[in-house]
């Protein structure tokens, strides 16, 4: 995922969770505000609730290329929050969780 596509600073994040619309399911939260640009940009947020920083990178990892993966609208801010027990499944479900909140958010391109 390339640099301009990511959200990279606290404040970016800070408002994307205080202003942001949040739909979750058992894997994800997923969190999502307009930005005005002609690209979405991604955030993760991986809690050390999860473990230790290997399961963390781990479950980050997947995220993104789920995120990377997925052809969504341009124009959003769009952060993934895991849950605890994403720690514990394989991609397949990571992917079926984030195509679903998508959806959920109307975020998915046709």
């Amino acid at each position: 995922m390339r640099r301009e596509e990511r959200l990279t600073k606290n404040k970016e994040f800070a408002a994307v969770l205080k202003q942001g619309k949040a739909w979750a399911n058992e894997l994800l939260i997923l969190r999502t505000l307009p930005n005005g640009l002609e690209l979405s940009r991604y955030g993760f947020v991986v809690s050390k609730k999860l473990g230790k920083a290997v399961k963390r990178n781990r479950v980050k990892r997947l995220l993104r290329e789920a995120a990377r993966l997925t052809p969504t609208k341009p124009g959003w801010d769009i952060v993934f929050i895991a849950q605890t027990k994403a720690a514990e499944v394989r991609y397949q479900e990571i992917e079926a969780a984030v195509r679903e909140l998508l959806g959920k958010a109307r975020l998915l391109r046709e």
